[in-house]
């Protein structure tokens, strides 16, 4: 067996292994050098997408690089690092995607010695990748520590009625002013954009329903006060109308009075020339025209003398006087008679 063996390497061993040639070595080295051309020509190149910018970086001295397309670099000298320009937010107070409460962010005191929750949404973007990617080392992080103590230095200065009603926009204007004086001090390389208020509600039921029934009151109070100054704004023109159609028609009736004057004034000055003129004339004329207006309503007795009475004119016995008694018609005779005397007399 052991001879066996032997024998068989001993012709083995006597087969020869042929050695790699010129041309196996050629083609290792060619394609080596087709994976380095390769990578080098990979890495010579980059793209930039919109709202998009890199730093570059060579040697460890970072340059911006903003305009969007392909551009080159020098591979394994220079880097590249991309960074997202978009708008980008993240909440404080709350979780987005549980939409959880967070009180350690949340929960803070007011003016008024009161606890509130306020939820706000901070949005910013990356003004510079440089100052963005080497000043700090997260810097979104240092944005939300500044978001945060800004938020609770404004919130201690109002009111719980004003950070839950009325004073939000307020606050959130304070907010973002004292947020982006943080940021310029810092000068990471991040702009805010705007920091709002999601929600704000007392950190308990009851006060929550305390509160909701303040809201409603003022509500309330505003929807008064507005229909009042609805019904002010329909009444006030119609009272102004009716004063002035008021004033006018005083304004006529004083001008009708004061040509009614005028005339009786002309009318005078007239016949007091005339009079003037010829006095015993206009005197006459004036007599027989009061008489014109005072005869035709006269009644006018003639006594004979013996007793007898005519009355001028003779008025029915039916009529009017027919129901008069007989001593209302004597005492009528009477004063008619009396009236008759009195004027002849004038007459004569």
């Amino acid at each position: 067996m052991n001879e066996f063996q032997n024998g068989v390497n001993n012709k083995f061993s006597k087969v020869k292994v042929p050695k790699p040639g010129k041309h196996f070595k050629h083609a290792i080295v060619g394609v080596a050098g087709l994976a380095v051309v390769g990578i080098m020509a990979t890495d010579a190149t980059y793209q930039i997408q919109e709202q998009e910018q890199a730093v570059l970086t060579t040697f460890g001295v970072p340059k911006a690089v903003t305009e969007t397309g392909l551009h080159f670099k020098i591979p394994f000298i220079q880097k590249v690092e991309k960074v997202n320009t978009t708008i980008q937010g993240f909440p404080i107070g709350y979780d987005m995607e549980s939409n959880e409460t967070v009180n350690q962010e949340g929960i803070m005191i007011t003016a008024d010695y009161n606890f509130i929750d306020v939820d706000f949404f901070v949005e910013y973007r990356i003004a510079d990748p440089v100052k963005y990617l080497y000043s700090a080392r997260e810097p979104e992080a240092i944005l939300k520590n500044i978001s945060q103590s800004c938020i609770r230095t404004v919130i201690a200065n109002y009111n719980v009625d004003d950070v839950l009603t009325t004073g939000k926009s307020e606050i959130q204007g304070k907010i973002k002013d004292m947020i982006m004086k943080s940021l310029e001090a810092q000068d990471i390389g991040i702009q805010l954009v705007n920091i709002t208020i999601q929600d704000s509600e007392p950190p308990t039921q009851e006060v929550m329903k305390a509160f909701k029934a303040v809201e409603t009151a003022k509500q309330g109070k505003e929807t008064a006060v507005n229909n009042a100054n609805k019904y002010r704004n329909e009444k006030l023109p119609e009272a102004e109308a009716q004063a002035d159609q008021i004033i006018q028609d005083a304004e006529a009736q004083k001008q009708v009075r004061i040509n009614e004057a005028e005339a009786e004034v002309a009318r005078f000055n007239a016949m007091y020339e005339e009079y003037s003129k010829n006095p015993e004339v206009t005197m006459q004329r004036m007599f027989y025209e009061a008489m014109e207006d005072v005869l035709p309503d006269m009644k006018i007795i003639i006594d004979s003398g013996d007793g007898v009475q005519k009355l001028l004119p003779i008025e029915p016995f039916s009529g009017e006087n027919s129901g008069e008694t007989k001593e209302e018609a004597e005492q009528q005779s009477a004063s008619d008679g009396t009236e008759g005397q009195n004027n002849t007399e004038e007459k004569q």
